[in-house]
C-alpha cells in the first residue's frame, strides 16, 4: 500500500470489493493483485475540473500471504493474520513541463496481525486491525519516492451477505478507517481517511467444476480530518478530498483447486480535491 499524502489515502481502493467478509479455510492462502490506477483530470474542492493537463498513474503488484488458524474463538470466529508485500511504480507527467516525478521498487508493506472472521450460512463478517509500515523509499522533496514516509494504523471490517439461499446472489462491503502519522522530514500529517469498497455479484450457470461470477463493483474514499503541517496553507487545510467510482467485475472460481481469477474495472466520477480517472485490477489466489 502507498499513497500521495497530498490527495489520497494509503489504501488501494477497490482491492477488497468482492467477498469482503469471507475468511478462507484453515491453512495458507496466497493472493496476487495487479492494480493499475490512471488519473488525468484534476478536481478542485467543489468538484470542478482544473485547467491542468497531464497524466498520473500508479501500478502496484500486491503479494499477500494469509494464514488461518484451525482453532475458533468468540462464538466460532476463525483467527487469521495477513502480510502484504507490494512493488509499485508511479509517474506524474505534465503536458507543459514533461515528467514531474516517478519512482519504482518495493513500496510500503501492510500487515494485519489480528483478524477475526465469522462464516455463517447467510453472512460472513471479518473484524481487522492492521498497520502500514513505511518500507518504501521516501525522502522529503525527492522526485522518485515509492513510499509514503509515514506510519498508518487501520481499523477495518468486511461483510458478505448471501441474498439467496443458494448463494448465487451476493452483496459485499468493506470499510476501513486510516489513522495517519506525521510524514518523516516534512512535518506533514495528511489527515485521516475513510474507505468503502462494495459489490453485488451473481453466479452464472456453468459447469460444476467452475463458478463464474459477474456483477457491479464500486469504491468511495473521504478525507475526514485536515491535512496539517508547516508548509500547508489554510486553504489546503480546509479542503477534503473525495473519490467515487462504479464498475464491473468478472470472477472465475475453481473450487476443486482452491483457486480463483478475477478482473475488476472502476470508473471514477465527481471526485473532489484530487485526481480523477479509472482503475483496472487483476487478481489470482490459491489456498494450500
Amino acid at each position: 500500500m502507498r499513497a500521495q499524502a497530498q490527495n489520497r489515502g494509503v489504501y488501494p481502493l477497490g482491492m477488497s470489493a468482492t467477498n469482503s467478509g469471507v475468511t478462507p479455510g484453515p491453512g495458507f492462502t496466497y493472493v496476487n493483485q495487479l492494480l493499475y490506477y490512471s488519473r488525468d483530470h484534476a478536481k478542485d474542492d467543489a468538484g470542478n475540473t482544473l485547467p491542468v493537463t497531464g497524466q498520473n498513474y500508479v501500478l502496484m503488484d500486491m503479494n499477500t500471504l494469509a494464514w488461518v488458524s484451525k482453532k475458533q474463538f468468540l462464538g466460532g470466529a476463525a483467527f487469521s493474520a495477513v502480510a502484504t508485500l507490494p512493488f509499485a511504480r508511479n509517474n506524474l507527467t505534465s503536458d507543459i513541463n514533461g515528467p514531474v516525478s516517478g519512482g519504482g521498487g518495493f513500496a510500503d508493506s501492510y500487515y494485519m496481525p489480528f483478524i477475526l472472521g465469522w462464516n455463517r450460512e447467510r453472512v460472513a463478517v471479518r473484524a481487522i486491525y492492521g498497520f502500514l509500515a513505511p518500507t518504501g523509499r521516501f525522502a522529503a522533496g525527492a522526485s522518485n519516492n515509492v513510499g509514503s514516509g509515514y506510519w498508518t494504523h487501520t481499523l477495518s471490517s468486511g461483510q458478505t451477505f448471501y441474498l439467496k439461499s443458494n448463494k448465487r446472489l451476493v452483496f459485499s462491503a468493506f470499510q476501513m478507517y486510516e489513522f495517519h502519522r506525521t510524514q518523516e522530514g516534512t512535518g506533514i500529517n495528511p489527515g485521516e481517511t475513510f474507505d468503502l469498497d462494495y459489490s453485488l455479484v451473481g453466479t452464472l450457470p456453468v459447469p460444476k467444476d467452475i463458478q463464474l461470477q459477474v456483477g457491479l463493483v464500486g469504491y468511495e474514499q473521504r478525507q475526514t480530518t485536515a491535512i496539517t503541517g508547516p508548509s500547508i496553507s489554510a486553504v489546503a487545510s480546509n479542503e477534503r478530498y473525495a473519490v467515487n467510482s462504479l464498475g464491473f467485475t468478472v470472477i472465475s472460481v475453481f473450487p476443486q483447486r482452491k483457486a480463483s481469477l478475477g478482473l475488476k474495472y472502476f470508473k471514477e466520477f465527481t471526485n473532489r480535491s484530487t485526481f480523477q480517472g479509472y482503475s483496472v485490477q487483476l487478481s489470482g489466489s490459491i489456498s494450500f
